[in-house]
């Protein structure tokens, strides 16, 4: 029975899965928190979606596609803002055109190259065939991005709260921006070849969403959200291998399912206080 249930560790490609679903989870765990708390949730999809040019690109330039895939996210980030400050058009509506329209330009120009590299291992990732490199590289930046993330927390959520009070309190508004977008971008590079461009997005958005609806407390957020994350990445992983799936979208139908479960608490919590705050004379 043992022996069974340790089945997938005797395969190498599978302790691999394991050990980026690890890595990984961390950071989009604590930057999930920060892109909830501040509404940009679609700025995540936006940012995921356009790295697709930059990594054609790079792939075409012969240089490392992580390059291609981080400047083309910044590029896209900045656009957006910029685009939105200077029309009356809102920054969500922006947002939508700026990365469509990336997200298509990528699509008709990997259609003129030639590449080994399949499109659903770009879009949907390969979590099970990643190399020995990638699970480095990946590690390397979801480390900076973890320590970055915990060191500035205080600065970063005051920032998400109020970017009102943090200006007023001396802090480098501009600077705390532009930093999350950064981050934001070497997150999508360090999940791109184990989750691909299409996944990461409820790796950035689902674990802060369950954490939010848990707790009011944002360093329990925190802590909530990477437990939550590091346990559907291993579960995800560990149940792909008996039912024969790929273990990226398994990882994100149980995120999935523990939102609805949070949903479902978050609400009749709510409902128990409302009929505790009637009963009250």
């Amino acid at each position: 029975m043992i022996e069974m249930a340790l089945a997938p560790f005797a395969f190498p490609f599978m302790v691999k899965a394991f050990v980026i679903a690890g890595l990984i989870s961390i950071p989009t765990a604590l930057l999930s928190c920060f892109l909830v708390l501040k509404g940009w949730s679609l700025m995540g999809d936006a940012v995921s979606h356009a790295v697709l040019p930059g990594i054609v690109l790079a792939y075409i330039a012969g240089i490392p596609l992580i390059i291609g895939a981080f400047a083309a996210g910044m590029i896209c980030a900045v656009a957006t803002g910029y685009l939105a400050e200077q029309s009356r058009v809102k920054e969500d509506t922006v947002m939508g055109v700026v990365f469509s329209g990336m997200f298509g330009l990528g699509l008709v120009l990997y259609t003129q190259v030639q590449t080994d590299v399949h499109l659903d291992h770009i879009l949907f990732g390969n979590m099970l065939g990643i190399s020995g490199g990638e699970l480095a590289t990946s590690g390397i930046i979801a480390g900076v991005v973890a320590l970055v993330l915990l060191a500035k927390r205080r600065d970063l959520m005051l920032h998400a709260f109020d970017p009102a009070q943090a200006r007023a309190l001396g802090l480098p508004v501009r600077w705390l921006h532009y930093g999350l977008l950064s981050l934001l971008s070497l997150t999508i590079v360090s999940t791109l070849s184990s989750v691909g461009l299409i996944l990461t997005i409820g790796l950035l958005i689902a674990p802060g969403a369950i954490a939010f609806l848990l707790t009011r407390r944002f360093e329990r957020m925190l802590g909530i959200a990477v437990a939550v994350t590091l346990l559907a990445g291993f579960a995800g992983v560990y149940l792909s291998f008996w039912i024969d799936s790929a273990p990226a979208p398994t990882i994100i139908l149980i995120l999935s399912g523990i939102f609805v479960i949070a949903f479902a608490a978050s609400a009749r919590r709510a409902r128990v206080a409302s009929k505790a705050g009637r009963a009250t004379p």
